[in-house]
């Protein structure tokens, strides 16, 4: 595996297991993916890959920013793209973007289909300690970090 997909699966399963324990992704979690991925761009193309990185970076955080102002989607998932976006450049982004895309269709429509069955045949909640989770919310990290991998599977 290369330097970049380490960085991808390191920080994937960092943002994923923090979204799912908390259903909120820490800042150092983009944060190390947007240091890895300018060092690693750096590392391969200098100060050209600096700016694919800055690029990436930018169309990371566009590409989720208007679900985010929409209410869809939260900080989190925006800047965990945008240090994807550093990692993976433009091109591949755009391609992690449509299998994130993908991936979390099919997980909205699995968490549908969860609270139909749990409202036809069981209880309305889910009882966490102290509070009662009501699945309004669905982690996106997963569907985000999939995305990722998926783009960096080689092709051909």
């Amino acid at each position: 595996m290369t330097t970049q997909v380490w960085i991808a699966v390191l920080v994937g399963l960092a943002a994923t297991v923090d979204d799912l324990a908390r259903r909120r992704i820490a800042n150092w979690i983009p944060a190390a993916a947007l240091a890895g991925g300018f060092g690693w761009q750096i590392g391969q193309d200098g100060w050209v890959g600096a700016l694919h990185a800055l690029a990436g970076t930018a169309a990371g955080f566009a590409v989720f920013l208007a679900f985010y102002l929409l209410g869809g989607m939260g900080g989190g998932d925006v800047k965990l793209m945008a240090g994807f976006g550093a990692l993976l450049g433009t091109g591949r982004l755009i391609e992690a973007a449509l299998w994130t895309a993908g991936i979390g269709g099919l997980l909205a429509l699995g968490v549908v289909a969860f609270q139909w069955v749990r409202g036809r045949f069981g209880s309305r909640g889910i009882e966490t300690g102290a509070k009662k989770v009501q699945g309004d919310s669905i982690p996106y990290a997963p569907a985000i970090t999939l995305g990722v991998w998926l783009s960096l599977v080689p092709k051909g």
